[in-house]
């Protein structure tokens, strides 16, 4: 086993694909296959498991994941602690439901970041594609909720994905509506001061189950309903149709328009936001760096509530 296999391995399960690997890596198709099968004899694993649709990381293989990673990292270091070679490009990934204090933290991270070069994302997605993406190591943090209605589905998902759940903090239910919503006068609202305004909440695709949903009251019967896939149209929506959502009620006026106002929802549920990391794998520094911003950015739109 080499460090260079272990880079390897790396690079597959980043871009999914051997292709693509190959071509980032500059080594032929077959090299890297070749290399990745000898790798795998010598293990005694199946690391890959090659599909039509692309690459998998079987179970043995996030794990062992996980430690390539623990090891490239602390060899790096080694590096350029004792080499004048330049830093090698960092990367780093989120998946989130769509929370304004997931993007303040990523920005604040961009900005403390001072390297010429890295490679960063963060995905705005639906609720098992954040589980999954941590599950396959495509990302390293995924931000999402728990409450007492959809707790035992998320954990099974976890569990069975060898993840674990940190809780950030927990959250009354509030409505986001337009400023020139007559209900802003209000100093908290009801289920049935909603009824006559259109409900939008975040689709989620092919597993759109009340228990993926990235709202809280899923389950409720509701006489306007739209569905959308991103926070700016969904906040349109908001100001030109008089509509509404439910969430925590935390929102970054820094990044997003003033015309977007939380008000308190009165019902007895509670929210829970935290983020998940991958039991095998040890948060690199730029996680826990994105997690500490991650915890300010959420203090200071609590302050503003």
């Amino acid at each position: 086993m080499t460090l260079q296999q272990l880079k390897y391995v790396i690079e597959v399960a980043r871009s999914r694909s051997i292709n693509k690997a190959a071509q980032r890596l500059f080594i032929s198709q077959p090299s890297l296959s070749n290399a990745l099968k000898e790798l795998e004899e010598e293990v005694g694993i199946t690391i890959f498991l090659r599909t039509n649709k692309g690459i998998l990381i079987t179970p043995e293989g996030s794990e062992f994941l996980g430690y390539a990673r623990q090891v490239v990292e602390q060899a790096e270091l080694l590096e350029n602690r004792y080499t004048n070679t330049r830093s090698p490009q960092q990367h780093f990934s989120v998946s989130a439901q769509h929370y304004s204090f997931a993007v303040s933290a990523f920005v604040r991270l961009l900005k403390e970041y001072d390297r010429e070069e890295y490679e960063f994302t963060l995905r705005e997605t639906k609720t098992y594609e954040i589980i999954d993406d941590v599950k396959n190591l495509r990302s390293e943090i995924g931000i999402l909720y728990v409450n007492d209605f959809n707790e035992k589905v998320i954990q099974k998902f976890l569990r069975e994905g060898n993840l674990l759940f940190h809780e950030l903090f927990e959250a009354k239910p509030h409505v986001f509506i337009s400023s020139k919503n007559p209900l802003v006068k209000q100093e908290y609202v009801t289920l049935t001061d909603l009824l006559p305004y259109p409900y939008l909440s975040f689709e989620q695709g092919d597993y759109n189950s009340f228990y993926f949903s990235e709202e809280i009251l899923s389950t409720l019967s509701r006489p306007k309903n739209i569905r959308v896939s991103d926070r700016a149209t969904l906040f349109n929506l908001l100001i030109g149709l008089n509509g509404y959502t439910i969430s925590t009620g935390l929102i970054s006026h820094q990044l997003n328009s003033k015309d977007i106002i939380a008000v308190p929802l009165k019902v007895k549920e509670r929210i829970n936001v935290g983020y998940i990391t991958h039991k095998t794998v040890t948060n690199s520094p730029l996680a826990n760096i994105y997690i500490q911003y991650l915890k300010e950015s959420i203090e200071e739109e609590l302050r503003q509530l």
